[in-house]
């Protein structure tokens, strides 16, 4: 084992001939493969079911799942498959639009408070504190009320609900590395700051910043649903999974129109952070 001046990681020195693999836990697998599936369901629905989700055949209404429908219909005769899947893009958009927004504020708020210090960091310290004072679900809601009840708004009030958790963990962890030995070092061998910043702080960080990105994925998968359930997303006839849990209450005779959204959110949340967890645990 080694340590390497300019990383201040430990590294070992493999035999020569010999590659160094990291084992993939089935349980990973599983996870990747359903995130994939999803994915795929977001970006090619029309593979995946020839049914319309739109349109429904009234004769057919509040079907048990068959072969013919894998989860049963709805109320008009609408395949409930067909809609999950087509209610994918929406849901996984806005979830991407979410992490996007939280890790972009957020990373530029904590590496600004954590490199500077001093009077930057005393201001955007108090900033990150008042929003990590108010519940993130709250602040969500709160957002989306003043922005207007649309699938987007409920994934920009979710982004800035997650702006704190990126900006607290961001600036924690270049708190941790801009005193480390190498960069240090990198500094008496004529660096400069923005040398340090860019070739030695941010890519010591990222790793971290990246496992909290795939956790938070999930975690706006499952508020923006929420969101979605208490009306505060795109109205009927859109097929967003929380909307169809919210209409699917309406009929305890159906159970499946809740359970069958319900578990294909479950799936999908755990799947992520269980991908987030071992992300973490490979680092």
């Amino acid at each position: 084992m080694t340590t390497d001046l300019f990383t201040g990681r430990l590294r070992s020195i493999p035999a020569a001939g010999r590659r160094v693999a990291i084992a993939v836990p089935p349980t990973v697998l599983a996870a990747v493969f359903v995130v994939l599936v999803v994915l795929l369901w977001s970006v090619v629905p029309g593979i995946f079911t020839s049914h319309d989700p739109v349109t429904g055949n009234t004769g057919e209404k509040l079907i048990a799942p068959s072969p013919a429908h894998w989860f049963g219909t709805d109320y008009l005769g609408r395949d409930v498959y067909a809609r999950i899947v087509y209610g994918t893009a929406s849901s996984v958009t806005s979830a991407l639009v979410a992490v996007l927004i939280g890790l972009i504020v957020g990373s530029v708020i904590g590496l600004a408070s954590g490199f500077l210090g001093g009077g930057v960091d005393t201001i955007l310290g108090r900033v990150v504190d008042v929003l990590l004072a108010i519940p993130g679900f709250l602040l969500a809601v709160v957002v989306v009320s003043s922005l207007g009840f649309t699938t987007l708004n409920a994934a920009i009030a979710t982004g800035v609900s997650a702006v704190a958790v990126f900006a607290r963990l961001m600036r924690a962890e270049v708190i941790r590395t801009r005193g480390s030995v190498f960069v240090e070092a990198s500094y008496l061998q004529g660096g400069n700051r923005p040398q340090a910043l860019l070739r030695h702080i941010l890519p010591n960080v990222y790793p971290s910043i990246v496992a909290l990105a795939v956790l938070q994925f999930g975690m706006s998968i499952l508020v923006i649903a929420a969101l979605a359930f208490l009306g505060y997303g795109d109205p009927p006839p859109a097929s967003d999974w929380g909307l169809l849990v919210s209409s699917g209450k309406n009929y305890p005779t159906a159970p499946w129109l809740v359970y069958a959204p319900a578990l294909v959110i479950v799936a999908t949340v755990l799947s992520v952070n269980r991908i987030s967890t071992w992300l973490r645990q490979a680092r």
